[in-house]
């Protein structure tokens, strides 16, 4: 999955990289930042999506998409599709770009939207995670879980830099009895939890 990288996919995450630090230092505003993943927990979201099982994938907060290209490489191993979901009209503008330039629209579903209401529409998936607002982890989670088939993962991304944000509901999802949970402390932190 790694080793054949399409450059399309290559060349888009590195021009949403270079935009990313261009946008921090230039000072922009904390709303207009694109705050990515580390690239290692785009590596560990693909190998645990394709590792999932059957069954396709969602994203809370597609942002400009460099997360959802990552993912993009384990739905195409695995004959998965995944629907993106953003609310911001300039980050689906970029999200929009960015998936076109990187050729992955045959497993990408895009959606510009509420998160939380394209999630209720979507059953059956073996993977979800979560890159949004903090305040929506929790409501994300609950709503994730019942769509989930059995083995199926709800990743929670910032889980260790907003750890003091997030101290509550991750108390609670690692001792939730529907799953069985794990902070990775890769990038800014992702709660890993698998429905049991």
């Amino acid at each position: 999955m790694f080793r054949d990288i399409p450059q399309a996919i290559e060349v888009t995450q590195g021009h949403l990289k270079a935009l990313e630090a261009w946008r921090k230092a230039q000072g922009t505003t904390r709303s207009r930042l694109l705050r990515q993943i580390a690239p290692e927990t785009g590596k560990l979201l693909a190998v645990l999506l394709a590792g999932a099982p059957a069954g396709d994938a969602v994203e809370l907060g597609t942002g400009a998409g460099y997360s959802a290209l990552w993912l993009a490489l384990a739905c195409r191993l695995g004959g998965r599709r995944l629907t993106t979901l953003e609310r911001d009209p300039a980050k689906a503008e970029l999200a929009r770009q960015s998936f076109r330039a990187a050729d992955v629209l045959d497993v990408v579903e895009f959606v510009e939207g509420d998160a939380l209401a394209g999630l209720e529409a979507l059953p059956g998936l073996s993977f979800c995670f979560v890159d949004a607002e903090v305040g929506l982890a929790r409501q994300a989670y609950e709503l994730a879980l019942p769509r989930l088939v059995r083995g199926g993962l709800v990743c929670v991304h910032n889980a260790v830099r907003q750890a003091s944000a997030f101290q509550d509901f991750l108390r609670d999802a690692e001792t939730d009895p529907r799953v069985d949970a794990v902070i990775a402390p890769v990038g800014s932190g992702l709660l890993v939890c698998r429905k049991v």
